[in-house]
């Protein structure tokens, strides 16, 4: 781990803290690593490892609002245009035209997004546990997701300012993140609004082989330097984006792209995801989508949990091209 190097690098008007390990050869091809939530750039410390040695420069950020980069206050700032523009200034002052992406969760989201504004960056797209979701003109994310899940579905807990802070406030940064990166439920993640993590001092949680008392220092650290905001708030601008992403309505991603998820994974299997990637609707929407790995037995943080088994499969799909 003390091989990787860390920097702040200024990009479209914020200052972004990036880990990177690799590229000593002049013609070194790059991976650009994106987290998801509640994670950081640390999520990814096996992949990099793995892929540098291989040859590959491997970068991944905090992305905005996480960690050690700046967290502007506003909620409008998070929206995936804020973002994307964020990776597009990174990869300017890195001086790097074209990049693998690969990207977990709300990191996946903005890979999607990265591949639709900007193909011609992307060689490549190795998506980890969220499909392309294709943009419905006739209802807003919120208003939907509460209509199918109702008010206690966690993304539509999470939309009130402060709320979901004054809990996590409540239990600690370093309960909170165990109960969320150890959690295997399969299906949609409702949370009740009394104790919504589901924290019983009583009955403490042990920690899955792959995520060390280490690990979680080291999230919990960071999260309780940063605070919880800035990550929630790109939940809180789901309607925005839908309202600044009309003009890709009915776009389709034609970039190469390698899915693998866990069949624990609670994306995966919250009502109607799983038929739209299994049955067709998936690989209409992204075409150059190639075969479609489902691991038994693996939950959510798929990366972390099956780190060799991912990092084989990241080389074995990047190194085509």
């Amino acid at each position: 781990m003390e091989s990787i190097q860390h920097k702040i690098v200024r990009v479209n008007g914020i200052q972004m803290h990036v880990a990177e390990k690799g590229g000593e050869a002049e013609d070194s091809q790059v991976i650009l690593f994106l987290h998801g939530f509640p994670e950081l750039w640390y999520t990814w410390r096996h992949q990099m490892l793995a892929l540098s040695s291989l040859g590959y420069r491997a970068i991944a950020p905090d992305l905005r609002g996480y960690g050690d980069t700046e967290a502007p206050g506003s909620i409008t700032s998070y929206s995936s245009l804020h973002i994307v523009g964020d990776l597009i200034a990174l990869m300017d002052s890195l001086g790097v035209e074209k990049v693998f992406v690969v990207a977990h969760d709300w990191g996946a989201i903005i890979a999607w997004h990265l591949c639709l504004f900007r193909p011609e960056r992307v060689k490549a797209f190795f998506c980890l546990s969220v499909p392309f979701r294709p943009r419905n003109p006739n209802r807003k994310p919120i208003e939907t997701l509460r209509a199918f899940f109702g008010d206690d579905y966690y993304m539509c807990r999470f939309q009130e300012p402060g709320k979901i802070e004054a809990e996590i406030d409540r239990w600690g940064a370093k309960e909170v993140l165990k109960r969320i990166l150890t959690s295997r439920k399969p299906g949609p993640p409702c949370w009740a609004k009394e104790n919504p993590f589901g924290i019983n001092p009583e009955r403490p949680i042990t920690l899955p082989p792959w995520l060390s008392e280490e690990d979680l220092d080291y999230y919990a650290t960071k999260f309780n330097q940063s605070g919880f905001t800035g990550g929630l708030n790109y939940y809180r601008a789901l309607d925005l984006n839908w309202e600044l992403t009309a003009t890709w309505t009915g776009a389709v991603v034609k970039t190469p792209v390698k899915y693998v998820v866990g069949e624990l994974d609670s994306v995966y299997t919250t009502p109607g995801i799983k038929e739209y990637v299994d049955n067709g609707g998936f690989k209409k929407d992204v075409p150059l989508l190639e075969e479609i790995v489902v691991m038994e037995n693996v939950g959510h943080f798929i990366n972390q949990e099956r780190a060799e088994q991912v990092n084989n499969l990241i080389y074995e799909f990047i190194s085509k091209f």
